[in-house]
């Protein structure tokens, strides 16, 4: 039989469950949301059905309204959801392929849900359990053997459509085809990171993660540390997410926290750091009072106003339970950190270091890789399992064992040894066998030590999902400069990688390009553009280097910013007609420049977290990579050939406004919305693929018989758009909507975009637009308001608008 799921009840509308029917929808399938009838209804409610369902309807809506959104295209997604409740539309799950259930964390509960499941569910119905702790063989105990065989766990992480991981738990009795279709569902159309977890509490990451906050709580009281200096050690420096170890908290909640905790040392009798689990006292507190983190406006942290509206920030002395002023701790590890260049020379600056922050950092570390080497066969078979649980589901650059390896097991388990702290069985096999990583490269062959065959095996991945990162290791690196490389994915396909700072485009990078485009031709079929930074949403390209062009403007150098913006404009269409195909591949962040690159390109494959947008207008310029020329040339094409267009004016607003609001899309869907990506474009779920994706994407185009686009006039709006515009820009800065300045850039913009002092319908060759652009960004960079907000935005972070 033929399995798919076209339809998927959640039952349960809270945080998580609403962000599991987001995805299920944005992927498709129709959607069944219910929860329970709320307990307060008066007897005129209890006949109304609106009454009846208001749970699940302000279930649904909040979902709706979360921020960072939940759905990727609100306006066709959510019409796949309908919502009901556990009394009057029960029997609705008779028609469901698969049910899955978010409801609260109470064994009684969910048993006897899942009995009343048993009895209308179809025969071969999938249905899960997101338990975070409570044992599947403990849920599924009453039930009957067809259900036994279709039942699962299925743990996402929140939020759901940002983190990658899905653990999977096989019952008892799972049919093998049951497990294998719901992790190939869930990494094709949901775009998770599939981790096998066996049945134990908090199955893999919240027990190897809920161990890490704990022991770096303990430790820290131990050995004297302050909060800020725990988070100052365990954030971007050890290659962990910025809010690291309190500032997480506060965001998952302390209320949360403490329920993992005290779950795992009730569940967890025989676990050998069974009081790393104990909530500490000033944590405990804190959860009394209702101080929660972010939700409660204060937990670890909390902001202040004061009578001026001056912002305060705080944060808790665990010593006193009060809060006192937050201040930006360092220790000489950190600084000497600073000076590295990958996340692995890092690690070892820090953890041996000699300073009190160094010796904190190496116990905790220590305690990490002990632990979860110990945890092994216990809650997985591999040490693939446990590190790409903590990558997928913490956001970590590396797992614990990928951690391990960066330290050098060897010198590490030696001082582990020195410090009387007892290394698992496991690695001391492993070492004693002459293995001293915990993986390696074999060729193009990425494998792992496995402790139970006491030998090295290959790690099972999609085909699809390259790993630039192996390749490099690999000596697949053609050509490089410090921030750009050009990496062979075989079969004539090359890629160009960024890695500079949040991959923003600079000098040497777009000579590089033009270079490896060069290179290309002569040596290959085509070229992808990607690259595979980490972390949440991550960046393709934040944008372009503001510090060079800033340099450039304040000692007068207007000449050469011209001749830059030219290079930008030839590297740009080189790309563009090139001889051979060129797909780029954006995930996160692309932004100006890496907004502009995406476009030139012939193609595009888009992860689905796509956050893109045309953003100079925040620094006080224009685009200057081409980018309004090429969303012109996409709102135009979006016409049928055979037809004609005689609105000009309705295209022009929608593709002006998208540079002057400088609109940032919420994902691919609505960046094809907004003009960004075309209809040939391809949307991609899983991240882990998009590189092979691409690559799959130009071997089609090649195999296809590719041939360049043709140079090519388009017709602009012309001179029109001043009628249009500049009546409606004086009205909005008469009424303190916009600053001057802000007209000022917003009609260069329009000019651009309009094709200039031309008529309406008038056809303009790209050489005449580019002329244009190119003389709008030197005038803006000359003005004082445009240096100052590009200043700020590099300081801060954020728009200034003057």
């Amino acid at each position: 039989m033929q399995r798919r799921i076209k339809k998927v009840a959640v039952i349960g509308s809270g945080i998580m469950g609403g962000g599991i029917a987001a995805l299920m929808a944005s992927a498709g399938v129709e959607v069944l949301l219910l929860d329970i009838v709320p307990f307060d209804l008066t007897d005129e409610e209890k006949k109304d059905p609106k009454a009846r369902n208001r749970m699940v309807d302000n279930g649904l809506n909040a979902a709706i309204k979360s921020k960072p959104p939940l759905f990727y295209d609100k306006k066709n997604d959510v019409p796949m959801i309908s919502t009901g409740n556990l009394e009057d539309d029960f029997d609705k799950l008779a028609d469901m392929d698969w049910i899955v259930e978010v409801v609260v964390e109470n064994l009684k509960i969910k048993k006897e849900l899942f009995k009343r499941i048993e009895g209308v569910r179809k025969p071969g119905t999938i249905v899960s359990s997101n338990t975070s702790g409570i044992p599947l063989k403990d849920m599924s105990a009453d039930l009957n053997a067809e259900m036994c065989q279709h039942f699962m766990g299925t743990h996402f992480f929140n939020p759901v459509r940002y983190m990658h991981l899905l653990e999977l738990i096989p019952g008892e009795k799972t049919l093998p085809e049951v497990l294998d279709f719901v992790a190939g569902f869930g990494e094709k159309m949901l775009g998770k990171g599939i981790v096998w977890a066996k049945d134990t509490p908090n199955f893999v990451g919240n027990r190897i993660g809920i161990h890490g906050i704990g022991k770096a709580m303990q430790i820290m009281l131990e050995d004297g540390l302050t909060i800020p200096e725990v988070d100052a050690i365990f954030g971007a420096p050890m290659g962990r997410p910025k809010t690291a170890i309190f500032k997480t908290s506060d965001l998952v909640g302390l209320d949360t926290m403490s329920h993992v905790s005290q779950n795992t040392y009730d569940l967890c009798v025989d676990d050998e750091e069974r009081d790393t689990f104990i909530v500490p006292d000033f944590v405990k507190k804190l959860v009394e009072n209702n101080q929660l983190g972010n939700k409660t406006k204060g937990g670890f942290y909390k902001k202040e106003l004061t009578p001026e509206w001056k912002t305060l920030r705080k944060v808790i002395d665990p010593t006193t339970g009060e809060y006192v002023d937050l201040d930006r701790p360092t220790f000489p590890c950190l600084d000497a950190a600073k000076k590295c260049e990958t996340t692995a020379e890092k690690l070892q600056t820090i953890v041996y270091g000699d300073d009190k922050g160094a010796k904190y950092a190496w116990k905790v570390t220590a305690a990490a890789c002990i632990y979860s080497a110990n945890r092994i066969p216990e809650i997985s078979d591999t040490v693939v399992e446990i590190d790409n649980a903590m990558k997928w589901g913490y956001n970590f650059e590396m797992g614990p064992f990928e951690q391990w390896d960066a330290i050098g097991v060897e010198k590490s388990v030696a001082k582990m040894e020195a410090d009387g702290m007892a290394v698992p069985e496991n690695v001391k096999k492993m070492l004693a066998s002459g293995a001293t990583s915990f993986y390696k490269l074999e060729g193009t062959k990425r494998m792992f030590f496995d402790f139970a065959a006491g030998a090295y095996k290959e790690m099972k991945t999609n085909e699809k999902a390259i790993v630039l990162a192996d390749l490099r290791a690999n000596n697949k690196v053609v050509k490089s400069v410090p921030t750009c490389s050009l990496i062979d994915l075989g079969d004539g396909v090359f890629n160009i990688e960024f890695h500079s700072k949040m991959n923003a485009l600079n000098g040497e990078m777009l000579d590089f390009m033009q270079e490896a485009g060069k290179y290309v031709e002569e040596n290959g079929v085509g070229l992808v553009i990607g690259n595979q930074a980490g972390g949440m949403p991550g960046a393709f390209s934040a944008g372009g280097d503001l510090a060079y062009m800033l340099g450039l403007a304040k000692a007068g150098k207007f000449d050469e910013i011209d001749s830059f913006i030219k290079g930008v404009h030839e590297g740009i269409m080189g790309t563009k007609y090139s001889p051979y195909p060129v797909v780029a591949a954006p995930y996160g962040l692309t932004l100006g420049g890496g907004c502009e690159t995406c476009m030139s390109a012939d193609r595009i494959v888009a992860h689905a977290d796509l956050f893109m947008g045309l953003v100079e207008i925040g620094a006080g310029l224009v685009p200057g990579g081409c980018g309004m020329i090429h969303l012109w040339r996409n709102y135009i094409e979006s016409v049928p050939p055979a037809a004609k267009v005689t609105d000009l004016g309705g295209f022009f607003i929608q593709a002006f406004m998208c540079v002057a609001q400088a609109k940032v899309s919420s994902s691919a869907a609505d960046a094809r919305k907004n003009g960004f990506l075309r209809p040939t474009d391809r949307i991609v779920a899983n991240k882990d693929n998009l590189i092979g994706e691409a690559k799959k994407e130009v071997l089609k185009m090649v195999d296809d018989g590719y041939a360049p686009p043709r140079k090519s006039k388009r017709v602009v709006f012309g001179r029109e758009a001043q009628g249009m515009l500049w009546a409606e820009m004086n009205n909005m800065k008469s009424g303190g909507y916009i600053t001057p300045h802000m007209e000022f850039i917003a009609k260069k913009a329009a000019v651009c975009m309009a094709g200039g002092d031309v008529k309406q319908g008038t056809p303009v060759t790209e050489e005449h637009l580019m002329k244009l652009e190119r003389e709008a960004f030197v005038d803006l960079w000359r003005t004082e308001n445009t240096q100052k907000m590009a200043e700020h935005i590099m300081k801060t972070g954020k728009p200034l608008f003057l």
